[in-house]
């Protein structure tokens, strides 16, 4: 079964999801496909009475279900219920409530994406591969309007464009990141 395409937080979910194990969890989920308990305890180096009892957790908020057309009666297979999570951090920023998890789920999702970026530099690709990838950064002055602008047109851009899965292809990661930033003044 596909998963659906986007999963959006309320503050119930995000309090659910807003643990680094669970994200890390999810996101093994979603890009390797289905696993058992065990298979992800011994891919995180976690205690898998520990691991089980995060996925009952993100079962419980709807991000993972029990994959009944694999495994047996004993060996207990999961998968990712969808493809993305999608956070509009606006409706969580004057929430008192919701500040301890809305930070670290950012927190979490920031590291996930510097690792993700730092196992291509130490991965082998090729030229090609090595020669497209983007590291970059650009500095605009913008209002908070502007800057939300900009990200709906990249969205608009990304969601438009069709992966292929013909011959010498692999699976793309765009990360954006977007937030103001203060230099510290120079001495």
């Amino acid at each position: 079964m596909e998963p659906k395409f986007a999963k959006k937080l309320d503050a119930r979910s995000l309090r659910g999801l807003a643990h680094p194990l669970r994200m890390r969890i999810l996101s093994i989920l979603r890009g390797s496909g289905p696993a058992t308990g065990a298979h992800l305890a011994k891919q995180l180096g976690e205690d898998s009475g520990n691991i089980s009892w995060h996925l009952r957790q993100l079962a419980e908020y709807g991000f993972i279900s029990e994959d009944e057309t694999l495994g047996t009666k004993r060996e207990r297979w999961w998968r990712a219920e969808h493809k993305y999570t999608e956070l509009d951090v606006s409706e969580f920023v004057t929430d008192p409530e919701s500040q301890i998890s809305l930070r670290t789920f950012l927190a979490e999702a920031a590291g996930q994406q510097y690792e993700r970026a730092s196992g291509f530099l130490r991965e082998e690709w090729s030229v090609e591969w090595r020669s497209t990838a983007a590291f970059s950064n650009w500095r605009l002055r913008l209002t908070p309007a502007e800057l939300e602008a900009v990200q709906v047109q990249v969205r608009e851009i990304l969601d438009r464009r069709e992966g292929s899965d013909g011959e010498g292809t692999e699976e793309v990661l765009i990360q954006l990141q977007a937030f103001p930033h203060r230099f510290a003044p120079e001495a």
